[in-house]
């Protein structure tokens, strides 16, 4: 069984910068693509990341690209998402998912795990 833990939410001025952390255990990490979703009050889930699980390909939405990066860490077990230039409509609660041998994007449904979600609150 993998579990996945977030870290690194927090509050942030707009314009500022926060580095999420994903850490993997129970599982082979380097078979599962990784992602990152979110959450917004009253919205539905965004898939705003990926990787695939090979690491040769990576998605943005468009509402995060050019700001974000996603990363892995295969020898630590770990994904990460840079957020750089964050706006208050980033807000959200930030989940972390894996699919076994996904590619760059893939839904909720396609997702194996998921973690227990790290709150980013963006201050204008």
């Amino acid at each position: 069984q993998v579990k996945l833990v977030e870290s690194g939410g927090g509050l942030v001025q707009a314009g500022g910068s926060l580095r999420l952390s994903c850490a993997a255990s129970g599982g082979t990490f380097i078979r599962y693509a990784m992602g990152w979703f979110r959450q917004a009050p009253g919205k539905e889930h965004e898939f705003v990341a990926g990787n695939s699980w090979n690491g040769g390909a990576t998605y943005y939405a468009d509402s995060v690209k050019g700001r974000f990066t996603i990363s892995r860490d295969n020898a630590k077990n770990t994904v990460y998402l840079q957020m750089n230039s964050l706006k208050p409509e980033d807000t959200a609660v930030y989940y972390c998912a894996g699919a076994r041998f996904g590619g760059a994007t893939f839904s909720r449904d396609e997702s194996d795990y998921w973690g227990q979600g790290t709150q980013v609150t963006v201050s204008s």
